[in-house]
C-alpha cells in the first residue's frame, strides 16, 4: 500500500510517438508505463494483418520499443501494461520474452486473453465478422500484476482499464469498490490518449506552451482520486482546461459504462492545485452493466475514388456535367456512387487553388468489375471530353477491400476472461458480482429565462472549447467554457437545435444533448453521422476529429461581456 501510485502513459495510438516509452522511463519517477494501441479502426487493420500471416495480429510498434526501453523499465522497477497485444496477445508475449532472452534480461510476461470471439461469433449473435472483441475491464490486468508481472500486454480490454488494473492492485480493490474503480476509470480515461491530456488537439492552444508534449500522468490514491500531471521539464501543459478537453473525447451520456463500473461523469470535480497539476475529486460509481460491448469489424466490399478539380466558373454546372458523363459511361453501376462537391473555391481567387472546388467521387461495390479498373478506365476517359480545365488530384488507382464498425453486446458471463501467467497457468477471471441493470441517460433540457444583457454576434469558440471524435457510426461533440456564468449561458444557449442550425450537415440527424455542470461542459452525440464508421469513410472528416473545431468557428450571439472589448458586431 501506498500513498500514491505512479501511472504513466505512452502511446494513444497505433503510430504515436516512438521514443515516448523511454521518455517517460527517463523523465521522472513512475510505477507503472501505459501504451494503447487500439482503436476501432486499429482492429480492421489487425484483422487483415492476421488473414496474410496468422502470426501477426498485434502492434509490432511495442515490441521495437520494448527492445530499447525493457532493460530500463526493469531496471528502474516499472511495470508495463499495454493493450499491443491487439488480436493476437499470446503472439506479442513469446514475441516479448524472446525479446528479453535475446537482451539477457528476465522479465516476468503475463498476456490477457478472451476478447476475441470471432470463432463463436455466429452462436453469440454477432454474424460473421471479419474481427469480434469484446472490451474486457481491468481485474484481469490486477491479477497479473498481483502474481509478479513485469509486462502484461493484452487484447481488447477498455483503454481505462489499463490504469484501473495497476490502480486496482496497487490498493487491492475489488469489484465492491465502485467509487474508487470510477475514480481510476476517469483517470485512465484523461491519460489514455496521450498528449491530448498536455495540450495536444486542445482549442485554446495558443495559450500554453506547445512543441514537444509530454505525456501524462495519473497520481492515483487510494480512495479513486488523482492528480493528473506530467514529467518536470517536458511540453505542453496540465490545465483544468486540456484536462476538461480529454474528458470529453469520445464520451456519451453522463454515465460511462465500463466492464468493472459505471462512472458518473457528471459527479467529477477538477481543481488546479499547483501549475501542471489538476486534481480530481469525488468521483462515483454504480454498477457496471450486464453485458459487456463487443467491436466488431466486418469486411463490407471495395471502394475506389477519385478527387476531381474543378476551377473558376460555373463549378456547380461543371460538377453536374461530370457526374452524368460519368454515370453513363459506366458499363455497370457500383452498388453505391457519390459525388460530394467542396465549394473551397473564392469569388477572383488570385491563386488557381483559391479559384478551384474538389468533387470526391467514391464508388462502393463488392464486385471488382464495378469499382476497379474499369470505373478508374471511365474516369480517365473522360479527361478531353468533358468541362472545361478538367484535371484530377491523382489518376484513380485500383479499388481496395474495406471495412465497417459495428457495435454488439454479449453477457459478461459469456467472455472467457483469461490470464495467463509467467509461469504458464491460467487464471479465469470471473465478471463482476455487482453487475446489473443500468439506466438510460436522459437527455439534458435546456434552462430558460436568464437574461445575459447585450449580445455581439462572433465565433463560439471565442469563449468556448470543443473536443470531438468517433463513437462507431456516431461522433461526440462536448462544449466547454471557463466560468460559471459563461456555463450558464452555454447550457441555456447551445440546444441540439441550435447545432443543427450551426452544422447544417447534420441537421437531419438524431442528437443527444447531455449537460455536465462539474465540467461547465455541454456533450452533443450525433448518431449516424459517420456511417458505419471510421472505415467508411463517408465524411470528408471520418473521425469527427475537426467537428468540434467547425462548430467553434460558427457565429452566434454571445454576451458582449463575456467577450473582449474590440469584438465586430453587436447585436
Amino acid at each position: 500500500m501506498t500513498n500514491t501510485v505512479r501511472i504513466g502513459n505512452m502511446s494513444g495510438f497505433y503510430g504515436d510517438r516512438f521514443t515516448a516509452m523511454r521518455e517517460m522511463l527517463e523523465g521522472g519517477e513512475l510505477d507503472y508505463l501505459t501504451g494503447d494501441y487500439l482503436a476501432e479502426l486499429t482492429m480492421l487493420i489487425l484483422g487483415r494483418d492476421r488473414l496474410k500471416d496468422p502470426s501477426l495480429g498485434y502492434a509490432k510498434t511495442f515490441l521495437r520499443q520494448l527492445e530499447d526501453g525493457l532493460g530500463l523499465a526493469l531496471d528502474k522497477g516499472v511495470k508495463i501494461v499495454s493493450n499491443a497485444g491487439g488480436l493476437n496477445p499470446h503472439g506479442l508475449a513469446v514475441a516479448i520474452r524472446g525479446l528479453a532472452d535475446k537482451l539477457g534480461l528476465d522479465a516476468q510476461v503475463a498476456f490477457i486473453s478472451g476478447d476475441d470471439l470471432v470463432k463463436d461469433a455466429a452462436k453469440l449473435g454477432l454474424g460473421d465478422p471479419l474481427t469480434a472483441n469484446a472490451y474486457l475491464g481491468a481485474f484481469g490486468i490486477k491479477t497479473a500484476l498481483d502474481r509478479g508481472a513485469d509486462i502484461v500486454v493484452t487484447g481488447r480490454v477498455t483503454d481505462a482499464s489499463l490504469t484501473v488494473g495497476p490502480a486496482a492492485a496497487a490498493y487491492d480493490w475489488d469489484y465492491q469498490n465502485l467509487d474508487e474503480l470510477a475514480g481510476a476509470v476517469v483517470a485512465g480515461h484523461i491519460i489514455e490518449c496521450g498528449a491530448q491530456a498536455t495540450g495536444g488537439n486542445y482549442s485554446f492552444f495558443t495559450e500554453i506552451p506547445m512543441g514537444h508534449l509530454g505525456f501524462p500522468i495519473a497520481e492515483v490514491s487510494a480512495d479513486g482520486s488523482s492528480v493528473i500531471t506530467k514529467h518536470d521539464g517536458t511540453g505542453g501543459a496540465v490545465t483544468v482546461g486540456t484536462v476538461t478537453a480529454q474528458l470529453l473525447y469520445e464520451v456519451g451520456g453522463p454515465r460511462y459504462l465500463n466492464p468493472d463500473v459505471t462512472t458518473r461523469l457528471d459527479s467529477i470535480e477538477l481543481e488546479q492545485i499547483s501549475p501542471d497539476r489538476v486534481a480530481v475529486r469525488n468521483v462515483r460509481g454504480e454498477n457496471p452493466p450486464r453485458d459487456v460491448k463487443v467491436s466488431l469489424n466486418f469486411l463490407a466490399g471495395l471502394r475506389n475514388e477519385v478527387d476531381v478539380v474543378l476551377t473558376g466558373l460555373d463549378i456547380e454546372a461543371k460538377a453536374a456535367l461530370f457526374e452524368e458523363q460519368l454515370r453513363a459511361a459506366l458499363p455497370e453501376t457500383p452498388a453505391e456512387l457519390s459525388f460530394d462537391l467542396s465549394r473551397t473555391d473564392r469569388p477572383d481567387g488570385t491563386t488557381e487553388e483559391q479559384a478551384s472546388a474538389m468533387l470526391r467521387v467514391v464508388a462502393r461495390d463488392t464486385d471488382p468489375n464495378k469499382v476497379g479498373r474499369p470505373f478508374s478506365s471511365a474516369v480517365v476517359e473522360l479527361a478531353l471530353a468533358s468541362y472545361p480545365g478538367f484535371t484530377l488530384m491523382a489518376p484513380p488507382g485500383n479499388a481496395a477491400p474495406y471495412g465497417v464498425f459495428e457495435p454488439g453486446y454479449v453477457d459478461a458471463a459469456l467472455v472467457p476472461h483469461r490470464v495467463v501467467q509467467p509461469d504458464g497457468v491460467t487464471v479465469a477471471i470471473e465478471p463482476s458480482s455487482q453487475r446489473g441493470d443500468v439506466p438510460a441517460d436522459e437527455d439534458s433540457v435546456p434552462p430558460t429565462g436568464a437574461d445575459f444583457g447585450p449580445t455581439t454576434i462572433a465565433p463560439l469558440g471565442r469563449i468556448a472549447g470543443a473536443r470531438s471524435g468517433d463513437k462507431g457510426g456516431s461522433a461526440n461533440i462536448g462544449v466547454w467554457v471557463r466560468s460559471d456564468d459563461e456555463f450558464a449561458w452555454l447550457d441555456q444557449t447551445l440546444t441540439a437545435d441550435l447545432v443543427r442550425e450551426l452544422l447544417p450537415e447534420v441537421a437531419e440527424l438524431t442528437i443527444r444533448r447531455y449537460a455536465l455542470p462539474n465540467l461547465r461542459a455541454v456533450n452533443f452525440v450525433i448518431e449516424g453521422v459517420l456511417g458505419r464508421g471510421v472505415a467508411d469513410q463517408v465524411r470528408f472528416d471520418p473521425q469527427a476529429k475537426g467537428l468540434g473545431e467547425w462548430l467553434r468557428s460558427r457565429p452566434v450571439p454571445i454576451p458582449a461581456k463575456f467577450l473582449p472589448a474590440n469584438a465586430d458586431k453587436e447585436n
